[in-house]
């Protein structure tokens, strides 16, 4: 586009200014401050939106506007702008990438323009909530930018049938790429606001978690070892007092003794699995994976291990993680076998655990996108992303359950 280049006809207003029968460069001039102002009003992606929906109504004279963004997952679009009265469907329409005419513009990156008889057109794909069926003609092209690719998609519609022109098509695709750097810095900061409202949320679990279980560890300690130890030092009061005068029941008192020692020893390695798994230190991730496979006789656990050490807390996180999947298995799977797989590959570690059990509906969470809420599935993920990797979850009802977690193997 060059300055003074005809063609970009507004209607309305811009802000305060009426733009009607200004020459070209004065609309020109009028449409970038508006859009430098439709950009500027603060990171937040649905006002952003909805502002430059209205924007391009008046910028193209057109009847209706919609902004679709692309989601944190990468994999669809949300309906994120629209002019009224459909900005009461804002945050309501998602479309799969590939999926209608905004999902096929999305996945090829190319415009796409449909001039009338849009139910004849493979790509058309009917949102009723969006009354595609009183608009006649539609223009739908990509907002993208060169640092971060695909943002969204732009669509305008007409009530009356329109032959949108290369020139309309070009004024569309220039206000795209003028928006999409300021709509790709507002999803990279909305974004990190959920990434540090989840580490806030995180680290408020993480501090609950630590006092329960120091208040159980204490309580395992005060109820088991040391009473334990006392009932021992009062055996061996008693092997004292009776050593010479009856050495048979000397003995009995010492076998006693001895048993409570062994079971102290028992209940403090106990308790020291709970603070750090020693397994590691002696066996590495692939023993203390088989060992922990094998503290679940209940379930039969098919091993397929590669002995290969990672960085310490790497290691811990991976271990908990396998942990807390044979735990579930345990307890709400109903299953008879399981299969632990790890290995690395081209400097990624991966750990899948698997079950043939009843499985599970996955839903959405908003911090992750992934997997369905819960502690133990929420610890889990965030152990992955602590350690710089992610937690995927594969189940559905009456399919078993498949976890991966994938790290960086030097992280």
């Amino acid at each position: 586009m060059t300055a003074g280049e005809p063609g970009f006809a507004l209607l309305g207003s811009v802000g305060s200014r009426p733009v009607l029968g200004l020459v070209a460069p004065e609309r020109e001039n009028a449409l970038l401050l508006a859009i430098i102002e439709a950009v500027s009003n603060g990171p937040a992606v649905e006002p952003m939106a909805a502002a430059v929906a209205r924007l391009i109504t008046d910028a193209t004279t057109t009847d209706v506007c919609f902004v679709h963004v692309l989601d944190d997952t990468e994999r669809s679009l949300t309906l994120a702008g629209a002019t009224p009265p459909f900005d009461q469907q804002v945050g309501l329409i998602q479309l799969p990438i590939g999926s209608g005419v905004t999902g096929w513009v999305a996945s090829h990156h190319e415009p796409a323009v449909i001039v009338e008889h849009k139910e004849s057109d493979p790509r058309y794909v009917p949102i009723p909530a969006l009354r595609g069926t009183e608009f006649t003609s539609m223009a739908s092209v990509p907002m993208a930018t060169e640092p971060g690719g695909l943002v969204g998609v732009l669509n305008v519609h007409t009530v009356a049938r329109r032959e949108f022109t290369d020139r309309d098509l070009r004024l569309l695709l220039v206000i795209g790429r003028l928006v999409a750097g300021a709509m790709h810095q507002a999803r990279m900061h909305r974004q990190l606001a959920a990434r540090e409202r989840a580490h806030e949320r995180f680290t408020e679990q993480v501090i609950a978690a630590q006092e329960t279980e120091r208040r159980r560890l204490a309580g395992d300690i005060h109820d088991g070892i040391s009473q334990r130890l006392v009932s021992l030092s009062y055996h061996l009061d008693a092997v004292g007092h009776i050593l010479r005068d009856d050495p048979n029941e000397a003995a009995v008192q010492l076998r006693v003794a001895r048993e409570l020692v062994d079971l102290t020893l028992d209940e403090a390695r106990i308790a020291i699995g709970g603070l750090r798994p020693p397994v590691l230190d002696d066996l590495g991730l692939a023993g203390g994976l088989a060992s922990l496979a094998r503290s679940v006789p209940q379930l039969e656990v098919s091993l397929d291990l590669a002995d290969e050490r990672l960085p310490e807390h790497v290691e811990i996180a991976l271990y908990r993680i396998a942990q807390e999947c044979l735990q579930n298995i345990t307890k709400h799977a109903r299953a008879s076998t399981a299969w632990v797989r790890f290995g690395t590959h081209a400097g990624t570690a991966r750990l899948e655990v698997s079950d043939d059990g009843v499985g599970f509906e996955v839903g959405p969470n908003p911090g992750t996108g992934t997997v369905e809420s819960g502690y133990g599935m929420q610890s889990m993920t965030e152990r992955a992303e602590l350690v710089g990797g992610e937690l995927r979850v594969v189940s559905r009802p009456g399919s078993g359950t498949t976890i991966v977690a994938t790290v960086p193997a030097g992280a």
